[in-house]
């Protein structure tokens, strides 16, 4: 179930009536908000929802186990069992096909000819989100950050509709102690949340379907067709795209969960105001970036180890922060550039110095180019892409509508980071009448952009 589109309309009033009318008595919430999760997660395919289930229960029972447990050892052996099933579901799931290609390909190139079957499997919406925070739920509980829930506050933890599919990654210790006690209606934030969703609404619909069905597909569809000018624009283009996608995403997920009084962590800050990779990093998709460097970079040594193995972690878990996007080579080799932009900022030291403005020049089109092997389905397009970067052409694809999307989504960024927050705090202080009578009038203007085909899927509902 999308979130711009009519069924969901229907459904979250309801479900927004019913929860604030249920909310006192939390016997009758919990069980209601779960029941309600399940069904906005069985409109994708009701068979996911035993997937979703059987990791609930299985990290509940771990996590249960592993507070019982005194001794260290147990602890640890416990933990690796719930981490090893919750990333041999990602593994059967998400990437069974890439590998059983990979090793055929690799043995029939040493004349074997002994492939591995391959098997048709449907990969469950939003699986590498939920699987994320069912290990940050277990492996907090092992770290005494967390004490274990009971099954159902577990439950609606993983499967709160407004996070499920796509994020924010929310940790445990951020969400379950807020279903402890009632929600208050005097004390929602009600302004932001509208706030937040009609900004989602625009970017989703108004910016990232508009670049994406104009520029975007026809360039990555057929680049052949089309010169370097184009390509080139066509790449810029992407950058705006997905960022307003998935910020759009998670906007309207972080003011939904605020309608119905929960908090979610912020997941974007203006990520193409970045002056270097890091910085990048802190600023796009911040609860995965904070999920790699605590359950994945730290583990590994982090920066404690030496020179050497910093960079060593740093490649190991971009590319593995890579490799979750999706099976694909090119995902790999998007994460292997991040990796090497990372360590090349750790190696410099901050030695080399720069003016902020060219230290951002540089980012920004080193991202752009990154982008290109994001969307590539392929190395093969991704080399057709590039190459044909270079070549001369007309501008086929450039009109002022594109061109001004782009300005905003990228000009934008660049305002005084004061000047954005201070626009937020005001649009929050409006009245929330006003609030929802604006809200209104935008999805009425919204939906006439819908193109007849309906709204496509979020980018990230395939990862």
């Amino acid at each position: 179930m999308l979130f711009p589109t009519v069924p969901f309309a229907i459904f979250f009033p309801i479900v927004l009536t019913l929860s604030w009318l249920l909310m006192p008595k939390q016997r009758l919430w919990k069980p209601f908000i779960l029941v309600a999760s399940y069904v906005f997660y069985a409109a994708a395919d009701p068979r996911f929802c035993l997937l979703l289930g059987a990791i609930t229960v299985a990290n509940q029972l771990a996590a249960v186990a592993i507070h019982a447990t005194e001794g260290e050892r147990r602890r640890k052996w416990i933990t690796a069992a719930a981490v090893t099933f919750d990333l041999g579901v990602l593994a059967v799931f998400k990437y069974y096909g890439f590998f059983a290609q990979n090793v055929g390909d690799l043995l029939n190139s040493f004349g074997l000819g002994l492939p591995l079957p391959l098997l048709s499997i449907a990969l469950p919406v939003g699986v590498s989100f939920f699987t994320f925070q069912a290990i940050s739920y277990t492996v907090d509980v092992k770290r005494r950050l967390v004490e274990p829930a009971s099954l159902l506050d577990a439950a609606i933890y993983l499967s709160f509709f407004p996070h499920l599919v796509a994020g924010p990654i929310v940790r445990a210790r951020e969400f379950i102690p807020q279903l402890a006690s009632a929600r208050d209606p005097e004390h929602v934030a009600v302004g932001a949340g509208l706030g937040l969703i009609g900004l989602g609404l625009v970017k989703k619909v108004m910016i990232a379907d508009y670049l994406g069905r104009v520029v975007v597909d026809p360039a990555f569809g057929v680049p052949q067709a089309y010169g370097g000018p184009d390509l080139i624009f066509a790449a810029y283009a992407y950058a705006a795209q997905i960022y307003c996608d998935f910020s759009g995403y998670t906007d309207i997920a972080i003011g939904l969960a605020l309608l119905m009084g929960f908090i979610f962590p912020q997941n974007f800050r203006s990520p193409y105001r970045a002056t270097g990779f890091r910085d990048f990093w802190r600023r796009w998709h911040m609860t995965l970036s904070r999920f790699l460097r605590d359950f994945l970079y730290i583990p590994l040594g982090g920066n404690r180890k030496g020179r050497a193995r910093t960079y060593v972690n740093l490649m190991a878990t971009m590319v593995l922060g890579g490799l979750w996007h999706g099976a694909s080579w090119t995902f790999v080799l998007w994460g292997t550039f991040h990796g090497t932009g990372l360590s090349v900022e750790h190696a410099l030291g901050g030695r080399v110095k720069l003016p902020a403005w060219l230290r951002w020049f540089v980012t920004f089109n080193l991202v752009v180019f990154a982008w290109i092997l994001f969307r590539s389905p392929d190395l093969e397009l991704f080399w057709t892409y590039v190459t044909g970067m270079v070549k001369p052409g007309p501008l086929t694809l450039v009109s002022a509508p594109a061109v001004l999307a782009l300005l905003a989504v990228i000009g934008l960024q660049l305002v005084p980071e004061r000047t954005s927050e201070g626009i937020e705090v005001g649009i929050e202080r409006l009245s929330p009448v006003l609030l929802a009578v604006a809200l209104a009038a935008l999805i009425l203007i919204v939906g006439a952009t819908v193109p007849s085909q309906g709204v496509p899927p979020f980018i990230y509902f395939r990862f």
